[in-house]
């Protein structure tokens, strides 16, 4: 059995010249996933949903990932392990055809929240740091928890589609067949279609309502506008770890530094051609 290695100096591998101890993150569990986010409801801005309220049908579509919030909390029920929970925000722009005008874009706010579970391992040690922090308070010795570090890794989502609907389509019953048919007698009417509510979004960072020229129309309005995203997302848990590495040598740059001209009087062909 080879002995154990320690930090020094390595004879005879290859180049190798020592073994040195380094500060990390290590990252003890991730996973990816490709999301089918299904008819997501889009808060518009205002004066898209006066648009909205108009159209008669849409096209096209852009979302771009504006933030994800990360909360991380222990599983309850499996030591070592975390639920991590993110809650993306999306703007969605897309063209409505009014009439028989040209197109219009609008633009919204959708909102997706995802759960996973990776093992992050047990910590209970409080970190302290002597790291000055020129907004915070100055003292070394504040501690922080010892709870792995997420990190989301995603790109922007793909519109697989968008759809107009009435507030009451996708949560009233549907129509009662006619009389007499496979179905038997009708039901009682449901109610009218202001009562058959959807879970409403009343709040949101400060930093995402910047993201928009204009306020957010979270009360609805004659129609709405939902969207389904295809997402592609890698989620990890990192600790910091103290790993022992081998080195090869230190990292010196081997290229000049290479400045203007300062009579400026290069070919901007010859500029170009080797990008």
């Amino acid at each position: 059995m080879p002995e154990k290695v320690m930090p020094g100096p390595v004879e005879g591998t290859g180049g190798i010249r020592e073994a040195v101890c380094v500060h990390t993150r290590k990252i003890y569990d991730s996973c990816r996933d490709k999301d089918c986010i299904e008819d997501l409801r889009v808060y518009p801005t205002r004066a898209s949903q006066a648009v909205i309220d108009r159209a008669l049908s849409v096209r096209g579509g852009r979302a771009e990932l504006l933030q994800a919030y990360i909360d991380v909390e222990p599983a309850s029920y499996n030591r070592g392990f975390y639920s991590v929970d993110i809650r993306y925000y999306y703007r969605i722009t897309a063209e409505a055809f009014v009439g028989g005008s040209r197109p219009a874009e609008i633009c919204g706010l959708a909102v997706f929240d995802k759960r996973v579970l990776l093992f992050g391992s047990e910590g209970s040690a409080k970190i302290f740091s002597s790291r000055y922090y020129p907004d915070g308070p100055d003292c070394q010795v504040l501690g922080r928890s010892n709870l792995p570090e997420a990190v989301v890794e995603a790109v922007d989502p793909i519109v697989l589609n968008l759809k107009l609907l009435d507030p009451c389509d996708l949560v009233c019953p549907p129509p009662c067949p006619p009389p007499g048919g496979p179905c038997g007698p009708c039901p009682p009417p449901p109610p009218p279609c202001g009562c058959c509510a959807e879970n409403e979004l009343t709040e949101i960072p400060a930093c995402i309502s910047a993201c928009f020229d204009c306020d957010l129309a979270f009360d609805g309005g004659c129609r709405r506008l939902y969207v389904t995203l295809g997402q592609f997302s890698m989620v990890r848990l990192e600790r910091d770890s103290q790993l022992l590495i081998p080195m090869y040598d230190y990292c010196m740059p081997t290229r000049e530094c290479a400045g203007g001209d300062e009579e400026g009087d290069e070919d901007p062909c010859e500029i170009f051609r080797p990008i």
